[in-house]
This record gives C-alpha cells, sequence and structure tokens, in this order.
C-alpha cells in the first residue's frame, strides 16, 4: 500500500517563542514544512497526515494544509491531552503533550499502511525523503521498520540544547536508542546532561534519530499496546511532565526480540527552528539550495 507521510505539528514552539510550523524561512512566505511537503512530493509521498492541535487548526489550515489538499490525500489528526487510554484522565495541572509516541499514535485512524514520521520544524534534506520512500515500498520483512539516521554533529545548534535519540547500530540495525533531552554542541562533538551541571561527551559521529522513522501499520498497534503500561509506570513518578517518545516503543521491540529498525543513513545536515536565533542560519542554508538549483522559487503553491 502507499505509505502515508505523517507530520507533527501540534508542539506550540514555547522555546521558539511562536508558531514556528508556519513560519516563513524563505521570500516567498515558505515554512520548513513547504520544503518537507515538496521533497516528500519528488520523493513519491501523496499521502499526508498532520498532527495539529484544535486551537491552531484554522492557521494551519489556512498556511498549509489546503494549499497541500492540491497534490496530497489529506487527512488532519488531533493530539489533544485527553486522548487516553480508558480508565486514565489528565493529572491535575498538565499542560504538555504526551510526547512523539501518542501523537502518532493519535493518527491510528488516519493510516492504513506503511507510514514515515517527521517533526514539522526540521529541515531533513531531499535524498532522506526518496531513501525512505524506497524503504517502505520495498520488500522487507514483515517485523522490520527503519529509521534515517544522522551524524549528531550535523544536527545540533549553536543556541541552546536539543533533544536527540542517541542509537547503537549493528550490521545496519539499530540496537539500541536512548533519548537525550539535554544535548549542547562542543566543537566538532558534543555533550549532554540528566541533571543539568554534569555533563557527558558524544562523539560528534554517532548515528542520532531525528524522529525520522519509516514503520510498518503494526506499529500503530503496539504503541497502543504498551502506551497504558507506560502510563501506570510514569505517571506516578512524573505526572506533569513524562513524555511517551517513539524511541521507546521501537527500542522495547528490539529489546525483547519482536521487530528490528533498519537504519538509513543520511549525509544531509539538519537544520530547524528549536530557537529564535537559529532562524537566520535556515535562511541562509535554503537560500544556498536555492543557488544551487536544489529546490525551485515556485514550491507546491
Amino acid at each position: 500500500m502507499e505509505p502515508t507521510l505523517v507530520i507533527l505539528a501540534a508542539g506550540m514552539g514555547s522555546r521558539f517563542g511562536g508558531l514556528k510550523q508556519i513560519t516563513a524561512v524563505d521570500d516567498h512566505g515558505h515554512a520548513i514544512i513547504d520544503f518537507s511537503l515538496f521533497d516528500a512530493y519528488r520523493a513519491g509521498f501523496r499521502k499526508v497526515a498532520f498532527i495539529i492541535k484544535h486551537e491552531i487548526e484554522a492557521d494551519f489550515k489556512a498556511a498549509v494544509g489546503r494549499r497541500m489538499e492540491k497534490y496530497f490525500d489529506v487527512k488532519y489528526v488531533f493530539q489533544q491531552l485527553d486522548k487516553l487510554p480508558e480508565g486514565y484522565a489528565v493529572p491535575e495541572g498538565r499542560v504538555k503533550p504526551w510526547g512523539t509516541g501518542h501523537a502518532v499514535l493519535c493518527a491510528k485512524d488516519a493510516v492504513d499502511g506503511p507510514f514515515a514520521v517527521i517533526n514539522a520544524d526540521d529541515f531533513y534534506g531531499p535524498s532522506a525523503y526518496k531513501t525512505l520512500y524506497d524503504y517502505l515500498t520495498s520488500e522487507h520483512p514483515v517485523n522490520e521498520h527503519a529509521m534515517v539516521a544522522y551524524e549528531l554533529r550535523n544536527t545540533v545548534t549553536e543556541h541552546g540544547t536539543v533533544a536527540r535519540g542517541i542509537c547503537q547500530v549493528e550490521n545496519g540495525l539499530l540496537t539500541d536508542v536512548v533519548e537525550r533531552t539535554k544535548i549542547k554542541k562542543d566543537g566538532a562533538n558534543a555533550a549532554y546532561t540528566e541533571d543539568g551541571e554534569t555533563w557527558t561527551a558524544l562523539d560528534g559521529g554517532c548515528p542520532v534519530s531525528m524522529n525520522f522513522w519509516g514503520f510498518g501499520k503494526s506499529m500503530m498497534e503496539e504503541l497502543e499496546r504498551r502506551f497504558p503500561a507506560w502510563l501506570d509506570e510514569n505517571l506516578p513518578k512524573n505526572p506533569v511532565k513524562c513524555e511517551y517518545f517513539l524511541p521507546f516503543v521501537a527500542n522495547a521491540l528490539i529489546q525483547e526480540g519482536e521487530g528490528s529498525v533498519r537504519v538509513l543513513n543520511c549525509h544531509e545536515t539538519w537544520h530547524g527552528i528549536t530557537y529564535r536565533e537559529d532562524m537566520p542560519d535556515v535562511v541562509a542554508y535554503i537560500a544556498s539550495l536555492r543557488e544551487k538549483g536544489v529546490y525551485p522559487e515556485a514550491l507546491l503553491d
């Protein structure tokens, strides 16, 4: 079946200070998501599911969604705090979304086959989409999924910390992924902290997950099946801020021998607007790609 591109666009951009999903990064009013959709279309994707919040629905559809309905079979999915399994309730004081695993699970009814997952505010590069589309439309073991991996040094910012899934790879397969939520650049390398005080060095060449995944339909069932147990374990410890990350589930499948994840290496340089100070770098990089002919002036307009 034709794969669906699932785009995580529900975050309001608290660190960035605005609705970064639809912030222009060129002189033609295009946002990063416009370049992502252009790259995805060129790669072969024709189905897309936007995961958003009800609060941004009108702005998002006006800026992005309606234009894309001319090129893709578009579905809108809403990630809301109260989308929880029966018997669970939103903890008092909780405003933080439940994380990427929950966001993707919200799209269960909008996906009818294999699917890719990306962040709306990350610039992944054209070759990444082609690599993953080719994988999703090729023959592979039914319980094998995929992840596009970047070199850590190509994914950090000068302007603060970032979250990345640090990966271990053997024979082209992912053996472990650990989510580090506070990683900072350190020359050609990086370092992470768990407590905000002690920093541990990371090799700049190590592979990382940028939340660019390729899954079989079965991953939706896994996300749903494992969510209640995750809530039982994590709500007592951190009810206001715990997050159900996609790598948790991918890693569990690997460790339990119930699935595998093919690592698709990517040599593109990631760009994103995690912080407002990142904007000039993104604008300059995209302008340089236009000068090289990678992108035309008009995208999917």
